[in-house]
């Protein structure tokens, strides 16, 4: 399909997942099956005319009972199981519901709290052995272009990696790095800061936003920039978001017009990735992995994530 009001072709964005129309666009697609011809066009003209900053879509996790509930099965999947995705991360990623061990029930790793939050919870349910949640809107829900961003609560326990990114729909079918990576927000603490503590304010903390991209892992085309200005904590609340247009990515904390990094088709050294279609969303708190190391007796269990909310607005 394409949304510029060209004709597309078989080697045009591939529909994976609904994904949010926020702008004036033409829709156009068509049906491949190779080696049959393709299908005739398909159009459909959408004229929203939402102004700047219109809030389109969001999950504000709320919870109007009285017990813990899981998080909306209609704009989240999970992945699960160990080493799942690589980092050498030492948990299992669990979903709601699960009771394949070490999962439990008993002590869900995702749930949406009476509080109104989400709650990714890390655990040790025995020695060595870990258990987490990562959350992905993939397959259900994707976006291209506009204003993301989530108020969160971060934990700072040596081994704790938590993380709020995107990755683009089509990785299934191009893999990543090609597919494009963009992290909004994520921390390490503990033993292993990624800098050196003595060029960084007395008690900094900081937070990291990255972009990732190229045909392979051997070549990967990145770029990360840290927040850590003077009484920044992320153990607060704050608010994380990216601002995505054609060309050009830029991460902000608190408020949009603190950007404190920019990405762009100039200073990307590859393929900018970030134009070729939708992207969905990623949520999740990992255990160990080459980055922040290991846990340890100093480690915090239970180890909480907090999400207030996930919203994505206009450009």
């Amino acid at each position: 399909y394409t949304l510029d009001g060209s004709t597309p072709t078989s080697s045009s964005p591939q529909y994976f997942a609904p994904f949010l129309i926020a702008s004036n666009v033409t829709l156009n697609a068509i049906a491949v099956a190779a080696p049959l011809l393709n299908s005739s066009v398909a159009s459909q003209a959408f004229s929203p005319n939402l102004a700047a900053d219109t809030l389109v879509w969001s999950d504000e996790f709320s919870n109007n009972g009285s017990s813990a509930i899981g998080p909306d099965a209609k704009l989240w999947a999970y992945d699960t199981g160990t080493n799942c995705c690589g980092n050498n991360e030492l948990e299992t990623y669990c979903a709601y519901g699960s009771t394949a061990p070490p999962c439990s029930t008993a002590s869900p790793n995702a749930y949406v709290g009476t509080d109104g939050y989400l709650h990714i919870v890390a655990l040790s349910p025995s020695p060595g052995v870990y258990t987490s949640a990562r959350l992905k809107s993939q397959g259900l829900f994707s976006f291209q272009y506009g204003r993301i961003e989530a108020r969160m609560q971060l934990p700072e326990s040596q081994g704790m990696w938590p993380a709020f990114w995107m990755l683009g729909s089509n990785i299934a079918t191009v893999s990543w790095p090609a597919s494009g990576e963009a992290d909004i927000m994520e921390h390490i603490d503990g033993a292993n800061p990624p800098f050196s503590v003595g060029t960084a304010p007395p008690g900094y903390d900081w937070i990291a936003g990255s972009v990732h991209g190229g045909p392979s892992a051997a070549n990967e085309a990145n770029g990360s920039e840290r927040y850590n200005p003077a009484g920044f904590s992320a153990a607060a609340w704050h608010t994380y978001g990216m601002i995505w247009s054609k060309g050009q990515i830029q991460f902000y904390v608190d408020n949009p017009s603190n950007i404190y990094a920019t990405f762009n088709t100039g200073n990307f050294n590859g393929t900018w990735p970030f134009d070729q279609g939708p992207m969905f969303i990623i949520l999740n708190l990992a255990v160990g992995g080459d980055w922040p190391g290991k846990p340890d007796s100093t480690t915090a269990f239970p180890s909480n994530m907090l999400v207030d909310y996930v919203r994505i607005y206009t450009n």
